[in-house]
């Protein structure tokens, strides 16, 4: 089996960026990074990390959105009349 040298990490990088793209990259490092810890931790079986986890604050509430149209504004607004059909017998 050959050994991996810088060379192929950087077309391993390369290629990351190129399928991911710039945005995704940070995102995607601080998940694994993430899922790498916990693993970590439920195999050695460290309760020192979930203390931390849960003394941390919570998250601050998102600010409310603005208002935007919906369907259901479109659709209050004043229509034509719909039409009445007579059957003829």
């Amino acid at each position: 089996m050959p050994n991996i040298g810088p060379m192929e990490i950087v077309g391993l990088l390369l290629l990351a960026l190129l399928l991911f793209g710039a945005k995704r990259l940070p995102e995607i490092g601080r998940s694994l990074g993430t899922g790498m810890r916990e693993f970590k931790d439920s195999v050695s079986g460290d309760k020192k990390a979930e203390a931390t986890r849960s003394e941390l604050p919570p998250p601050a509430p998102a600010a409310p959105a603005a208002p935007t149209a919906t369907a259901e504004d479109a659709t209050s607004a004043p229509s034509q009349p719909e039409r009445q059909t007579e059957t003829v017998s």
